[in-house]
């Protein structure tokens, strides 16, 4: 098996809490594919691409599947690269402002590692580390 590519959707209650905050974190919009039933986003360098689902309709179009309530529990969490404390630090203040929730303040981890994890409007988490 050879895919072609690769991305990732997520299941979220309200399309527009969620374009506004992750524009505000400064995501970029993959306005083809952006609807009344998603709203899309590139993220890195590599332009990965995060496709934000309304609930009713990914679970109406990838059958037999059921998406968990992300407040309570995680399928995936995304790591996201910082290159320094000080970018850590403010992206953790962006991620505040924008609306997100911050699980765990940054903090050093070992002797190379400083992050934090936040939850977005719908509760999905991501890292943010410096490494």
């Amino acid at each position: 098996m050879k895919p072609k590519k690769i991305w990732a959707n997520f299941a979220v209650a309200d399309l527009e809490r969620t374009q506004n905050f992750y524009s505000a974190l400064g995501f970029k919009p993959n306005n083809p594919y952006s609807s009344d039933e998603l709203v899309s986003f590139f993220v890195g360098e590599n332009d990965f691409i995060i496709h934000f689902f309304l609930k009713n309709i990914i679970e109406n179009n990838v059958k037999n599947v059921v998406f968990g309530d992300a407040q309570k529990t995680n399928e995936i969490i995304f790591t996201l690269s910082a290159e320094t404390k000080e970018q850590v630090d403010l992206w953790a203040d962006e991620v505040k402002k924008a609306g997100g929730t911050i699980v765990s303040e940054p903090e050093e981890f070992g002797e190379k590692y400083y992050g934090f994890v936040f939850a977005d409007p719908d509760g999905h988490k991501f890292n943010v580390f410096k490494m």
